[in-house]
């Protein structure tokens, strides 16, 4: 790997910070230490900045020459609602509360990356450093875009990454299309009437009505999407019920959708609807269907990945830069995605090799509680943050 010297030798440095965000994390809009943190940073390398885009969020401004050409970076901040089960010394200090996806690494890259640019300025035209809030969840991208990120900081193009545990270091990943899927939830209330479990001709059960939704969603997608377009359908919560002898008066279904186009989630939301009012009706019961469309998928523009892809092939070499299958996870990177060019890519976490004493026994894996960032990917991260600049401004 070709790393930068002078991002090499500030490593110890943003390991610290890395580790002291990790003991304090934050959640989605609650990332007022955090944003602090950042803002002091970025003022203390004389980068500056504007803060309150999506609540929390902090945008650095880094000029150089005279080009109009600019370019924005990307690093989500918050934390997720969880409890860490590592013990080591940087373990959260904030219960139920954990840096479990890695955003506190990302934070740190992007700020490493921010004070060799600041120090070096080998780029003509401007950096938009963007730390954004509210990414598990929140919507903290679509927050900035709706306060008017574009229009008061007007780039090119938009880059974002994301580690990614079980890729070796020093691997990259692209695509140049979906990355990740969209992610959306349903919410259905199938209405019978309840009767004695002992004389249910008396009733209308809604167990069985259910039960068969259940089974019937998965012909959505085997049957009325081609099998070319990915899809997941899955119920994941089912309540029904206060006694072993009482048919209930109603049931609910709770579950997550996920696909890669809008056109299929079209399709799926649409047969979801007809599946669950024609079954209620054939079963004589009633229903509530509720569906929520919340992140698009994450589709990367095909020469903003190649760029990605040419340019990240300087730092870690060109076999070491691959082709990403897409996720079946969400992210709102997706938001800045469908407003700018841009591409959102993946770096290697490693296999786990990092975890020492104090760590928790469950794998190295994201929204996992014995999850933590490895450390040698800042120096990497930044660099490659660094020659993208570099390249889109030269």
């Amino acid at each position: 790997m070709q790393l930068i010297d002078s991002i090499r030798a500030d490593a110890p440095d943003m390991a610290a910070i890395r580790r002291d965000l990790h003991a304090h994390p934050e959640l989605g809009f609650e990332e007022l230490r955090t944003s602090d943190i950042v803002a002091a940073r970025l003022t203390e390398w004389g980068i500056p900045i504007h803060r309150g885009l999506g609540r929390t969020g902090v945008v650095g401004i880094l000029q150089n020459g005279t080009s109009t050409r600019a370019i924005g970076l990307r690093a989500d901040m918050d934390a997720l609602p969880m409890t860490e089960h590592n013990e080591f010394a940087h373990r959260s200090v904030v219960p139920g509360r954990m840096h479990a996806c890695g955003h506190d690494g990302h934070t740190t890259m992007l700020l490493a990356a921010a004070r060799h640019l600041a120090a070096h300025r080998n780029f003509d035209g401007t950096v938009y450093l963007i730390f954004q809030p509210a990414e598990e969840g929140g919507g903290g991208a679509r927050e900035m875009v709706a306060d008017g990120l574009f229009e008061r900081f007007p780039m090119q193009a938009i880059f974002g990454a994301h580690n990614w545990p079980g890729l070796e270091v020093g691997v990259i990943g692209v695509n140049p299309g979906a990355m990740a899927a969209s992610s959306n939830e349903f919410h259905i209330t199938l209405r019978g009437k309840g009767s004695h479990a002992a004389m249910p001709n008396l009733g209308v059960d809604p167990v069985p009505l259910a039960c068969q939704l259940v089974l019937a969603f998965q012909t959505i997608v085997t049957r009325n999407l081609r099998p070319i377009d990915p899809a997941v359908i899955s119920v994941t919560m089912i309540h029904a019920g206060e006694a072993t002898n009482v048919v209930p008066d109603s049931v609910t279904l709770q579950g997550t959708v996920r696909t890669f186009s809008s056109a299929v989630l079209d399709t799926i939301e649409t047969r979801m609807r007809e599946l669950t009012e024609h079954s209620a009706l054939a079963y004589g019961a009633t229903c509530e269907f509720s569906f929520k469309r919340n992140y698009p998928p994450t589709v990367n523009h095909p020469a903003e990945s190649e760029f990605v892809r040419t340019t990240l092939a300087g730092v870690v070499g060109a076999e070491r830069v691959i082709h990403f299958e897409p996720t079946m996870g969400a992210e709102d990177f997706s938001y800045f995605l469908l407003e700018k060019p841009g591409c959102y890519f993946i770096i290697g976490n490693g296999q786990g090799d990092h975890r020492h004493a104090g760590h928790g026994l469950g794998p190295c894996m994201l929204h996992n509680p014995s999850y933590d960032f490895n450390d040698a990917l800042i120096p990497l991260g930044a660099t490659c943050w660094v020659r993208l600049v570099e390249a889109w401004l030269g």
